[in-house]
């Protein structure tokens, strides 16, 4: 099956202001994010990309651009709204320092699987509706381009985080426990038995990533060839995902 390449935007505005954006319009790139986007090219240069999908919102389409500024041969990410950051609901915009004194921060940060927002949804929702979409984009990439292809979705913190959680077959209870920065790749192979988490939160070049030669027929039970090689000091998590380091 294909590799995804889940890339979580560059730093925003919103992040580097300590600000819960969730589904807030025109929150773009910080000055850190764009230098971010922009070195996320070299990156993956090494990487052939067979689709690239994005949440709708303006931070990750802005992440990407550089990107597909690069390979005009991949034209404009598809959007699919699956892929959009959680919808905070009466949470939206405030301050995290703020939102930390709420009691349902700690139902966010202790027992993700109850966790409701007011007037958004729930964390459960979200988990079901992000897994969803991977695995169905995955399984489209399959068919198109070949069990080798590598497809890349740029997202949210919280959306990866439930998605590598799915993934290391961990409950939502824990996904807390995983962190994704700005920027950052983190690959997962599926397979028709279990996926394979082969890079997270990964900042560095990953040629690794690149399908290798497909195995000789001999070599196929060895899996040779075809798929790639192989928080705070007080324990919470930022909700919406870290804001990394300049």
């Amino acid at each position: 099956m294909p590799t995804l390449l889940l890339v979580r935007h560059g730093r925003s505005t919103a992040n580097s202001a300590g600000i819960l954006a969730g589904w807030t319009p025109g929150v773009d790139l910080d000055e850190n994010g764009r230098a971010q986007a922009d070195a996320l090219v070299d990156r993956l240069a090494d990487v052939p990309l067979a689709a690239a999908v994005s949440s709708p919102l303006e931070r990750c389409r802005q992440t990407l651009a550089p990107l597909l500024a690069a390979r005009p041969e991949l034209g404009e990410p598809t959007l699919d709204e699956r892929f959009g950051e959680c919808h905070y609901g009466e949470w939206t915009g405030r301050p995290l320092a703020e939102l930390a004194l709420e009691p349902l921060w700690r139902t966010v940060q202790d027992h993700a699987s109850a966790a409701a927002f007011p007037g958004g949804e729930t964390l459960r929702a979200l988990s079901h509706r992000t897994v969803a979409a991977a695995r169905e984009w995955d399984e489209k990439i399959a068919a198109e381009h070949g069990p080798d292809a590598v497809w890349l979705a740029c997202t949210h913190g919280d959306v990866i985080k439930a998605v590598v959680a799915d993934a290391l077959g961990l409950h939502l209870d824990h996904f807390q426990r995983i962190n994704v920065d700005p920027c950052t790749v983190t690959a997962i192979r599926y397979t028709p038995l279990r996926p394979f988490l082969l890079r997270m939160g990964d900042t560095g070049t990953l040629r690794g990533l690149a399908p290798r030669p497909r195995a000789k027929e001999g070599d196929a039970a060895h899996g040779h060839g075809g798929g790639p090689s192989g928080a705070g000091s007080s324990g919470d998590a930022v909700v919406g995902g870290s804001t990394g380091t300049d």
